[in-house]
């Protein structure tokens, strides 16, 4: 986690790192549908913020997770090289922490209430963070690279 917090901060991407703070904060205050939903936001919102660095088109309001994974992949993001590696690490990212947001948290619970138990959470907490760090590294050596 604080790795994480520590790069989100000097690589500029505040919104993420709020995102990611409210997360842990609504976790220890065991609120876990709101702190996997927060995990979730700043998971996109990083993506987000590389598309805006790196100048790659998107729409703001409707991109996905998994469309913007794809955007970044697109746009070459990931060095080509590591293309068959990273069609796994896509894989992981896109049916890891989307899917846990969107099957615990991220729709309208119905008739019963849905408790989340705190392992879900913290997964879905450390699966955001570890994304995150991965991603704006891989943003910090192609801007270092130029």
């Amino acid at each position: 986690m604080k790795p994480a917090l520590k790069l989100l901060f000097e690589e500029g991407f505040e919104g993420a790192e709020d995102e990611i703070r409210n997360a842990y904060e609504r976790r220890r205050k065991g609120d876990n549908k709101n702190a996997i939903l927060e995990a979730g936001k700043a998971f996109e919102s990083t993506m987000k913020i590389i598309c805006d660095k790196q100048g790659y088109a998107y729409d703001k309001n409707k991109d996905t997770a998994q469309k913007l994974i794809t955007i970044l992949e697109n746009n070459g993001f990931y060095p080509s090289y590591m293309n068959a590696h990273l069609t796994s690490v896509r894989t992981t990212l896109e049916t890891g922490l989307p899917v846990v947001r969107n099957k615990v948290a991220g729709h309208g619970q119905g008739n019963q209430i849905i408790t989340i138990p705190d392992e879900y959470t913290d997964y879905a907490l450390h699966l955001a963070a570890t994304n995150i760090l991965f991603l704006v590294r891989l943003y910090r050596n192609k801007k270092q690279n130029l």
